[in-house]
Formats: structure tokens, sequence, C-alpha cells
């Protein structure tokens, strides 16, 4: 069947002629479905939270306080970095990393009380917004109370527990072939979701915890909801058929960092969503990012502009959009190494230097509910007149045609882009005053670091 159905790919693209034809086809008729996923999922806005770094008092109740900033955003999903006790025992820096969890069941008292996590849920629920946990189902602290059944983990030929890798020093890796740790883990998750009615999970290094534990768990799970969202940290194809929701999209945030380094020319990017997609399950769902808490500050890797690009690219693509707290401002505070371990909270107060990312990061997501081309048309890459440094692309649905021009360099471009026909140049303004422009494509001019978004008419 597979070999009739290549064979009538292969005389369409002939008859065609055009590659994204071809990759659509395949992605379309021949490879096995991603798990399917709910509409509030593939039109999410999912913002990241690291609590002990959110505000100078580290707690839930100061992200209570500010859940109607957030809402205004646009944002309609909240992740909760780990909500549990730290391990104290082989901590690194002076505090520890919340991924070295001590309890499953239980809350950090630096951030505050079970009741003032439940009243944090309960809020953003009041206003619409989803809340997903972190859950680091690889690994646990040192001291955690898991300790006391040493079978929960995994040790060397002399009986020693061992961390997952070398350099992961401060856990202790969790061992998947005892049948009991899968029950413990799996009803610790269903805990989360009954106790605390969490509407799902950021699963920390998924990749490396058994597929089939999470494809049984998320079973469990949907017997007790079957609303929830699962996200990957990994970029692993059959996590995506029966378990996850979304993955990271870790190529194209290694793609975009090249790029934006003059590493590698603009096209890469466009062939790097080409592999993603051969490799994935059709309509996998990925979460696009150039921010989290394991990298430094894009604004410090790619400038303030250049900030603004990259991430305008991570709104206009397929897949759904991450913002790490505090990049809604231009914060530069550290968000990579040593912050994991350390305080080093946001400087909220950036934003009155920096006005124009709040009008990108309000504008981006204003664009995206306006446009369901944006949040689920397919994509068709364009091409343009100087492909080392512009990227180009179509979204569009049946009713609705988005063409997207971003320039991910430091030199102005003027040149062409590969389409016809009328178009509104429906960009957001990041002056205090409205943008005035006309779309003349299929010329384009823009300036260093400069996008642009039109809407056929």
């Amino acid at each position: 069947m597979k070999k009739r159905l290549t064979l009538i790919a292969l005389l369409l693209v002939l008859a065609l002629g055009t590659r994204a034809f071809a990759q659509d086809f395949e992605a379309e008729y021949i490879k096995p479905p991603a798990r399917a996923s709910q509409g509030w999922i593939k039109d999410a806005v999912i913002y990241q939270i690291f609590e002990r770094q959110y505000s100078q008092k580290g707690d839930f109740n100061s992200i209570t306080s500010d859940l109607d900033r957030i809402k205004d955003l646009g944002v309609t999903v909240v992740w909760l970095m780990p909500v549990h006790p730290l391990g104290q025992l082989k901590k690194k820096g002076s505090i520890g990393s919340p991924y070295a969890v001590k309890d499953f069941y239980a809350v950090n008292p630096d951030y505050g009380t079970s009741a003032d996590l439940k009243r944090l849920i309960e809020e953003s629920h009041k206003r619409g917004l989803k809340v997903i946990i972190d859950i680091v189902a690889n690994h646990t602290a040192w001291d955690s109370v898991m300790m006391k059944t040493k079978a929960f983990y995994t040790t060397d030929e002399d009986g020693n527990v061992i961390p997952p890798n070398p350099d992961w020093t401060d856990v202790a890796d969790l061992n998947y072939d005892n049948p009991e740790l899968r029950k413990y883990m799996t009803d610790m998750l269903k805990f989360w979701v009954t106790d605390y009615k969490v509407d799902g999970f950021r699963c920390d290094v998924a990749g490396e915890v058994p597929t089939d534990f999470w494809e049984k768990a998320r079973a469990e799970v949907d017997k007790v909801n079957k609303d929830t969202l699962w996200l990957a940290e990994a970029s692993k194809s059959e996590l995506m058929l029966g378990a996850f929701n979304l993955d990271y999209a870790w190529p194209g945030h290694s793609a975009i960092d090249a790029v934006m380094h003059g590493l590698k020319p603009a096209s890469v990017i466009r062939d790097t969503w080409f592999e993603e997609k051969a490799k994935f399950p059709r309509d996998t769902l990925h979460m696009r990012f150039t921010d989290n808490h394991d990298e430094r500050r894009a604004i410090a890797r790619f400038g303030e502009k250049g900030a603004l690009a990259a991430q305008a690219l991570v709104f206009t693509l397929d897949g759904v959009p991450l913002i790490y707290n505090g990049m809604e401002v231009g914060d530069t505070t550290e968000s990579g190494y040593p912050a994991l371990f350390e305080k080093m909270a946001i400087f909220w107060e950036i934003a009155v230097r920096r006005p124009e990312f709040m009008r990108f990061y309000g504008g981006m997501i204003d664009r995206r509910k306006e446009s369901e081309a944006l949040r689920r048309g397919r994509v068709e890459w364009l091409k343009n007149s100087d492909e080392n440094r512009l990227v180009s692309f179509r979204r569009f649905t049946p009713d609705e045609d988005i063409v997207v021009a971003i320039n991910l360099s430091s030199s102005p471009f003027a040149g062409i882009v590969e389409t016809s026909g009328n178009f509104d140049d429906i960009t957001p303004s990041l002056e205090e005053r409205p943008r005035q422009s006309t779309a003349a494509l299929p010329a384009v001019s823009l300036a260093p670091w400069e996008f642009r978004i039109f809407r056929r008419r």
C-alpha cells in the first residue's frame, strides 16, 4: 500500500513540480498521525514561569497577583517550573536546582503553601488560563523521600545509585525497569490532575524516560481527565504518536541560533523545517522558542532587534509559541547557568527602557488570535532574492492567506519575495505611532532585523 501511495505521490509531483507538495503529500497520506490535540492546544500561547526568579519574593502569591497582566498579554497556558521541594544533598549552587526534586507529592515551602498553589491554579482558571506543571520523571534529588526504596533507582555493578550522566551530579537516576516505580509515578501524575486540577504537564528530559511508560501513564491520566496538555522536553518522533501533544522544536531552535550568529544561511531554517516534517508523525505540533531556563537570554545572544526578529519567526511559523517570563519586557537577567541554582530575579523595571518589547509581544499575540492561518494554517516556503539573509513563507487556510518575510541579518534587504496578488501590511507597530505602510509585494524592503506580515486582500 505504501509503495502504491509513494508512486502516486511521485506522479503528482512530476505533474505539479513542487517540492512543497511532495513533502505535504508524504506527511499527510503515508506516515502515521500524531496524537490528536484539542483546539485550545493548537491555539495556545505558553508562558513559562520560574517561580524563584519571577519576583523578589519568589512565591506563588506574587504570580497570582500578576495574573491579570499575564492574561492581558494574550497568554493562554501558564507553565510553572517544578513546584516541589528542592533536595539539598549534593545540590548545585547556594539554593539548588528546581529539577532536583525531593518529594513529587509536596510543594516547595519557599514558594508558599499547598493552599497558595491551589489558589494560583483556581485564579488562573477563573481568567480562562490553563496551568501545566513541570514533572521531572527521569531523576530525583539524592535526599528524595523515594530513596527509602532503593529499587526505584538505577545502580552500578557495585549496587551504588548513580546519576543519569556524569554531569548531573545533583540528581539520581530512576529505574523504569521496576514496575512499582512506574505505578508510583503514574499515581503521582493522577494526583496532580485530581487534587490540584492542573491542566497537564511539561515533562523534563522526556526522551530519557521509556516511551511505553509515557503512553501507559497518559492512558491512565486520560481516565481522570482527557482534556490535558502534555509537553515533552525532547525531539523524539515516537513520543508524539500516543503520549504527547507537543514537543520541543530543538532542531529549529538550533537552526535559528546558527543563523542569528552568522554561522549558517537563513535557508537552513527552511531546510530544518522540512527535515522535522519528514521525521515526525504527520500533524505533529512543535513548541517553538528562542529562550528558556536552559539558555542565555535571546536578547543577550542576538541583541534587542535580533531577539524580536527571531521571536517573530516563533510567532508566525507553525506550532505553538513559548514566552519565557521576562522576555516581554526585554529582561537581560541571566536565565541559564548559574540562574538555575541561584536567586537572580527578573528586572521588570527594564520595560520603561524597552517599550517596543511589550508592543511587539502584545501585537504579535493579537495577530495570532485574529488569524486562523497563523494558528492552524499550512506552511509553504517562498523563494526570495537573498536566502542567505531572508526567510519568507505563507501561512494559509481556504479562507485566509498570510505572507511573512523576516530579515535575519544586520544588513538591510531590498529584493523580491516570489508571490503575487494584493496584500495589506498587518505588521504590528513597534513604535508609539501606528505603522503607516503599503504592501508592495513581491518587492520588499527591510531594515536590519526587520520583519513584515502581509494578508492577502
